[in-house]
């Protein structure tokens, strides 16, 4: 899978502790997900509202499908940079791409597809007008391909 991570990705760091690797002393893979959620938290936090704002406001953003993609594994004491963006956004969903790296080197990537809900009917809800793909869009040419 061809990656390109936006000038625009939000990129949060996280170095491994032992509670997330397995016997094989790589990080489980169930825990890429939990990065992804890190990065994602952060990619909102920066670019509006926090998620916790948003619940507030009386909106969740719930996980509807998710995949990642493993190329290389993590391993205890990595210190990992998890970027995040904003791939598409129209009506009640939203895509957010994220990938983990290690010194420049791409160890996974992956996406999570949100709905967007009202907080008391759990009914489909439009996704708020900040959280908009042509505001994460960068530049044409503003990117760099992941290694």
């Amino acid at each position: 899978m061809d990656t390109t991570i936006p000038q625009s990705a939000v990129r949060t760091r996280y170095r491994v502790p032992y509670a997330d690797t397995d016997m094989m002393g790589v990080v489980y893979y169930g825990n890429y997900l939990t990065l992804f959620e890190r990065a994602r938290n952060e990619l909102m936090r920066a670019t509006g509202p926090s998620y916790a704002q948003m619940e507030r406001e009386g909106l969740m953003l719930p996980v509807i499908q998710a995949h990642v993609d493993y190329r290389s594994p993590a391993r205890y004491d990595d210190e990992l940079e998890i970027a995040a963006w904003l791939d598409e956004a129209r009506g009640a969903r939203c895509t957010v791409r994220c990938a983990v790296l290690r010194d420049g080197e791409t160890l996974a990537t992956g996406w999570t597809v949100h709905a967007c809900v009202d907080a008391k009917t759990r009914r489909p809800a439009r996704l708020p007008s900040w959280l908009s793909a042509r505001h994460f869009t960068p530049p044409e040419g503003d990117s760099r391909p992941v290694s």
